[in-house]
């Protein structure tokens, strides 16, 4: 639950501890916008926000699953510039991304790092109970994949964000999100697992 927002903070005071972090975070959207409606700290920017503050190893993000609509005809170029890896939805579609994940666990290397899961990098076929969804998004195997690949990275904190029970019925997005929550519990460091 919590809107993105809530992730900015969250990586200050890691950032106070650790310096800058490497980031996985699965999203639709970079969350890197700079304003909205007049306002600069919103769901939509607290990763640039982390950006202007140094609180991320830039050379160390990565953002799984990113898709939708966009009033940019380079909607990933901030990203791109800060150094980030933008994984776009279509790149993960109809495959396995235990691959991707090996790649991944290189890039982070041993520092720390935070996981960041806004349950809209997932198809609202699985969980529609979001404030922004976008069709054409993840699997929950594939959700899975990129959670269980993060065990054994110097993980030091993670997040579920924006599930949003009111706008589903059927309350797959809260199971989904928990199950999701339960995994991540999983894979922190010191977690003893079968």
């Amino acid at each position: 639950g919590g809107d993105h927002t809530i992730t900015y903070p969250i990586l200050q005071a890691l950032a106070a501890k650790h310096g800058p972090v490497g980031l996985v975070h699965v999203d639709a959207h970079t969350d890197t916008g700079d304003t909205a409606l007049g306002e600069k700290i919103y769901h939509g920017s607290p990763f640039r926000r982390c950006v202007e503050e140094g609180l991320l190893d830039c050379g160390r993000v990565v953002q799984i699953g990113i898709r939708g609509s966009s009033y940019d005809p380079d909607p990933n170029k901030y990203c791109r510039e800060q150094g980030f890896r933008v994984v776009p939805a279509e790149q993960c579609w109809m495959k396995s991304l235990e691959p991707l994940m090996r790649e991944v666990r290189a890039q982070m290397g041993d520092k720390p790092m935070y996981i960041s899961f806004d349950i809209d990098g997932l198809d609202p076929a699985y969980a529609p109970g979001t404030g922004t969804p976008e069709i054409a998004g993840l699997t929950p195997a594939q959700a899975l994949e990129i959670i269980r690949g993060c065990k054994g990275l110097n993980i030091v904190g993670c997040d579920l964000v924006e599930v949003a029970p009111m706008y589903d019925a059927s309350g797959n997005t809260a199971l989904l999100g928990a199950n999701l929550l339960f995994e991540m519990l999983c894979v922190l460091p010191g977690v003893r697992t079968l």
